[in-house]
């Protein structure tokens, strides 16, 4: 998909982001005549390729009224809207002079950014008293607003997850620590004949991860078949997050570890003639 915006002259010096090619708007685009446009280097390269896209020409809509609109800049990437995709989507500017619009949206910078309220109120009320200023906001609080939704419940997910986790781990633990416990007597009897500790552990460690390695695999799947359904909801993250996969895989991993050596070595430390005996 594709953004655009209806800038005025400074726009991109405000924002801090540089042009790559080309000019910034000045007051005589987008009067009669001269019909202009800036697009992100993202565009540029989507759409012209190598081709030099200064000069270039392009319209929103094949109807006839829509002005052709000549390129006579290129912008640095940046993400403008729709924070919650992992992609910058190409952005086209055009001037206000050519795009009127009902309402805008004034930027401001300074130093003291809350402290622009008051003089930035009394600055517009002396451009048009008639002018209403609403929702006079730093950019950060806009981003906020922006985007808490997906805080609150990316932090939701991430705590019920994070229990789930927790839960998982000490099941785990319990499920694997007894079946290795129940194994106390057949441990003492290969030690009674002779086997190492090194043959024991190596054969109880063996069996656990036979275990862990169906476990995670039918948990990945499972997983992976999840996180289509959640796709719509993440916010600059692949459903397939490589870390988040890594993390819990080495977790659980882990875990059984412990399940598996911590009863064997305990177990391995009972006299042979005790494990015997063990039920």
């Amino acid at each position: 998909s594709i953004s655009g915006l209806v800038v005025t002259p400074g726009y991109f010096e405000v924002i801090h982001v540089p042009l790559l090619r080309g000019r910034d708007f000045n007051e005589g685009d987008g009067t009669p005549g001269k019909s202009s446009v800036i697009v992100s280097q993202g565009f540029a390269q989507k759409y012209f390729g190598n081709d030099d896209p200064l000069g270039k020409r392009l319209r929103f809509r094949r109807e006839k009224e829509d002005p052709w609109m000549t390129v006579i800049g290129v912008s640095k990437d940046f993400r403008q809207t729709n924070f919650d995709k992992t992609e910058i989507e190409p952005l086209i500017f055009v001037p206000q002079h050519q795009e009127a619009l009902r309402s805008m949206m004034a930027l401001a910078r300074g130093p003291n950014v809350r402290g622009l309220v008051e003089p930035f109120r009394r600055a517009l009320a002396e451009v048009d008293s008639d002018l209403p200023a609403d929702r006079v906001m730093t950019i950060s609080d806009s981003l906020f607003r922006q985007q808490w939704p997906f805080k609150v419940f990316g932090s939701m997910f991430a705590i019920f997850a994070g229990v789930a986790l927790a839960m998982a781990s000490i099941g785990l633990y319990a499920v694997i620590s007894y079946g290795v416990g129940r194994r106390t007597q057949e441990i003492g009897i290969r030690m009674a004949l002779g086997a190492s500790a090194g043959s024991v552990a190596g054969l109880v460690l063996k069996n656990g991860a036979r275990q862990i390695a169906v476990g995670l695999g039918l948990g990945l799947a499972g997983a992976y078949g999840v996180t289509r359904v959640i796709a719509a909801i993440l916010v600059q993250i692949t459903p397939t997050d490589p870390l988040t996969f890594g993390v819990v895989g080495a977790l659980l991993i882990t875990v059984s570890f412990l399940a598996c050596w911590i009863p064997a070595r305990r177990a391995m430390r009972v006299d042979p003639m005790v494990a015997l005996r063990y039920e």
